[in-house]
Formats: structure tokens, sequence, C-alpha cells
């Protein structure tokens, strides 16, 4: 590993992030002009949540506070590597993270039809990509299929099977999570939680982003 990779782990740590995967572009990827590495940044295991709790966005009251930490601690990282920090949750246009989620972490379509990754199983998330002028090492994404050989405990998983249709039926979900009944599912998606890939994010991490999902889609009720 060169020491720009080793520089860039660095300081992405500090903030509990990490590089979970990368690729060098090629025609039809989607990425910036003059990009040589695009990097996938995500969290650093459970190491991010307790750096983000503690930031200021998380105790604001404003909205989106742990995208407004992402920008914050992205920006000056991007800057330091002359490379352009581009975000899932910006847009339109839309940048094609599941595009490049399958080119730099090996991601496939598990049978809910989320995105699953050979080692974060359905825990797949991004806070940014950093688009970099500079080729720097890579590991090759997994090209396995980690379903496969999976029992596929996240088929039953959903105790209003919003994963069995042809497409995610998100009001029966956020219906069921928001009643008296669906409070398990406010620890954390359950389908999510099945997933036998990669152990759970934190508990307070899981219930924030039940209670953000769940405020774009009804009263709270948790």
């Amino acid at each position: 590993m060169d020491d720009t990779r080793q520089a860039l782990d660095a300081a992405l740590a500090r903030s509990g992030l990490a590089v979970v995967g990368a690729f060098h572009p090629r025609a039809g990827d989607g990425t910036p002009e003059g990009t040589a590495t695009l990097a996938l940044i995500g969290p650093d295991g459970a190491r991010l949540w307790p750096i983000f709790a503690a930031s200021p966005e998380a105790h604001d009251g404003q909205p989106h506070p742990l995208d407004r930490w992402s920008k914050r601690v992205l920006a000056p990282v991007a800057a330091a590597f002359g490379a352009r920090a581009l975000y899932p949750f910006e847009g339109p246009p839309w940048q094609p993270f599941l595009r490049w989620a399958a080119r730099g972490e090996g991601t496939r379509t598990s049978p809910v039809k989320m995105a699953v990754s050979p080692t974060r199983g359905l825990w797949t998330a991004y806070r940014g990509a950093l688009a970099l002028s500079e080729r720097l090492p890579i590991t090759p994404g997994c090209a396995a299929d980690p379903c496969l050989d999976c029992a596929a405990p996240c088929l039953d998983a959903c105790p209003v099977a919003a994963f069995a249709g042809a497409a995610y039926d998100v009001p029966a979900c956020a219906a069921h999570a928001l009643s008296e009944t669906g409070r398990p599912c406010r620890e954390g998606c359950l389908v999510r939680r099945a997933c036998p890939l990669a152990p759970e994010p934190p508990t307070e991490q899981r219930r924030f982003h039940m209670r953000a999902f769940l405020a774009a889609h009804g009263p709270l009720h948790a």
C-alpha cells in the first residue's frame, strides 16, 4: 500500500470512516472526468457512531444531521487529497452509487432486492465517495455472489412481507413499524438484521436510521 493510500485511510479513520470499496474507472462508470480512482466511503464498523453522536450536528435539532456531518468531515479530506467529494444524498443529478458499489465493493442484488455486500451484508451504506486524480492501489471487490450458499433468512424476516412483491412496499413497512406490534422493527430493520454476513451496527445507530425512515413516511409514534 502506497503512502497516499495510507494517509487517506488515516484521515478517514479520525472520523470513524473507511474506504469500503474502490475501483479504477472505465467507460460507462459515470465517474467525473479525470477520475483515476473512485473510493467509496462508509462507516468503519462501529467506530463511526460514537464520533457522530458527539458531533454538533447530532444535537442541533436541524434536519439531516448525518448528511450534514458527512459533508463537514469529508470536505477537508477531499481537499487535502485533491479529490472531488460526491454524496449519495445530493441531487439531481444523482450519482450512481449502486453501480459504483457493484464495481468497488462487489455488491449484488439480494433475495429481498436490496444491495448486499460480501463483507457488510445488508448494512450497505455510503457516506460519500472521493473521485481522486491519482491511481491508488485497491483491493478488488469480491467476484462471488455472497447469497449463493445462504439459506436466505432475510426472505422470511419481514412481519408484513414488504419485500415479497415486485417492489418494496414502503407504506406497509412504515405502517407496521409505527404500530404497537412493530416495536421490534424500530430497533432496526428485521430483514437487514437477519443477514448472517456481518455484525449489526450499534443499537442507537439502527434506531436513528429507523426514526429517519419513519419520519419521512408518517407521524412517528415510537
